[in-house]
């Protein structure tokens, strides 16, 4: 059951993002032409202020929506069109309770609240016919529904979550809204040794182990997957049933000659589904999950065995004293590294652009000068030409993966005061992800200082050992 006023009424974004709610008359006059029943008193009453009384605003959405969708197609020009605006109106109401569930759920995880989601998919103007030839989302979801497949409210919601504008947000956020068993069910073997090979660098005792687990998970779950779908069952991937954890440890047994538990195959499968939800995440443009400093050393390292917390405090605290100056050493190292290659390159083109590269890099993240000044104070015709001259998102990225490469190598010397070396082999993966974690968030934290007004001061771990490299090779 639904609210009726929800048939005329659009939830829509205003010229200053804002959310809004505009009557449609037209709507409203139709809807209550066609269902006089509800208009006209009884049990759903309509009020004459337009909104359903609160105590009788119970409408049959899917009746009622199977008739608009008749209308929508059969009716009349006219009408036609005004069954079709009742429909997109009630997609806008089910639109944003997609984009609050998702604030709900992931909002506070990965930063986002529904209003930075809204103007993704609140396109809808409101008007009976589209003008030109933009089909707005509304529009898109309503021409492809089928009230033979599903309801309108579960169509809406599956179409959103699957909007390229707002699942690129999302990534750009740390978010992927697959499920796990989705992931490993179309990821291939061999996909995956390549993955933590190139990616993870993860050792060929480590990929094996990865790779057992995944074959022997398509050899269970997603054969029983496609079975069903030869059938016409389809519906979201659920977790593994008891059974199939069963089977799929007796896989892995025949192949390993160990015979995990069935709580070991979830968790496995998990952290499996993690890794490469990590790894699509940032091929289409994401941030990683991020943990701070302090949180790589407790949680990701040395939590790693708490058989003796007393103990593990101290070592946590050991580590985290080690932890810091290496990392800052090992980025003024990715630093010099990245920025010496980068003005190598410079030295041979004319116009000086070896030193206006040190000079802009400067001024992005150390005064914080907008880039139409940056190109007025090193001569450079537009704003888009300092913007060729600095390249930051490529810069950012070898510096990340500078800093990677170097960082690893350093932690897993220090990891070696904690744990035997059999051990440490066993948690090189969880090293690697925890440094991919947190040297993100230092690299994220530069991109929000480069793109922050002079007036705004943001002050972060990347800008300032960038400053005091810049100030040593400028002395």
């Amino acid at each position: 059951m639904g609210v009726a006023s929800r048939y005329w009424q659009l939830v829509k974004i205003d010229a200053a993002g804002r959310r809004q709610v505009q009557a449609i008359a037209r709507a409203k006059a139709f809807f209550s032409d066609v269902f006089s029943g509800i208009a006209c008193g009884g049990h759903n009453a309509i009020s004459t202020t337009g909104y359903a009384y609160a105590d009788n605003n119970d409408v049959p959405d899917a009746e009622i929506q199977l008739q608009l969708v008749q209308l929508s197609r059969d009716a009349p020009a006219d009408r036609c069109l005004l069954a079709q605006r009742c429909l997109l109106c009630f997609i806008s109401w089910q639109i944003e309770q997609v984009c609050l569930q998702l604030e709900t759920n992931f909002g506070i995880a990965h930063g986002f609240n529904c209003s930075d989601l809204l103007p993704y998919v609140l396109d809808d103007d409101g008007r009976l016919e589209p003008t030109g030839s933009y089909q707005c989302l509304s529009r898109k979801i309503l021409q492809s529904f089928d009230p033979d497949q599903s309801s309108l409210t579960t169509w809406t919601t599956t179409k959103v979550k699957q909007y390229p504008a707002l699942n690129q947000f999302l990534l750009e956020s740390g978010l992927y809204l697959v499920s796990d068993w989705a992931i490993l069910n179309d990821t291939r073997p061999k996909q995956l040794e390549r993955i933590f090979r190139e990616f993870y660098s993860l050792t060929p005792k480590e990929i094996e182990y990865f790779v057992i687990f995944l074959e022997s998970y398509h050899l269970v779950y997603r054969a029983q997957r496609l079975q069903q779908r030869s059938l016409g069952i389809r519906g979201k991937c659920l977790p593994p049933t008891t059974q199939q954890l069963q089977e799929i440890a007796l896989n892995i047994q025949s192949q390993s000659g160990q015979m995990p538990k069935s709580e070991t195959v979830m968790a496995q499968l998990q952290k499996l589904a993690s890794l490469l939800r990590q790894y699509r995440i940032h091929v289409r443009g994401g941030f990683l999950p991020t943990t701070s400093i302090d949180v790589l050393g407790k949680q990701s390292i040395l939590n790693a065995d708490v058989s003796n917390p007393g103990e593990n405090e101290d070592e946590q605290a050991d580590f985290l004293q080690l932890y810091r100056p290496e990392f800052l050493a090992c980025l003024d190292q990715a630093l010099a590294v990245v920025i010496t290659s980068r003005v190598k390159q410079l030295l041979p083109k004319k116009g000086d652009k070896a030193q206006k590269f040190l000079t802009a890099l400067q001024l992005v993240y150390c005064q914080q000068m907008p880039m139409t000044e940056i190109a007025s104070r090193l001569e450079l015709r537009a704003q888009d030409a300092v913007t060729r001259l600095l390249k930051l998102k490529e810069f950012r990225a070898d510096v990340q993966q500078q800093l990677l490469v170097i960082l690893r190598d350093r932690v897993l010397d220090l990891a070696k005061n904690y744990f035997d070396t059999g051990r440490l082999e066993t948690l090189e993966d969880q090293i690697s992800s925890a440094l991919e974690s947190h040297i993100s968030t230092v690299i994220r934290d530069a991109k929000i200082s480069s793109q922050t007004p002079q007036s705004i001061v943001i002050s972060n771990l990347f800008s300032q050992q960038l400053c005091r490299y810049l100030d040593r090779i400028n002395k």
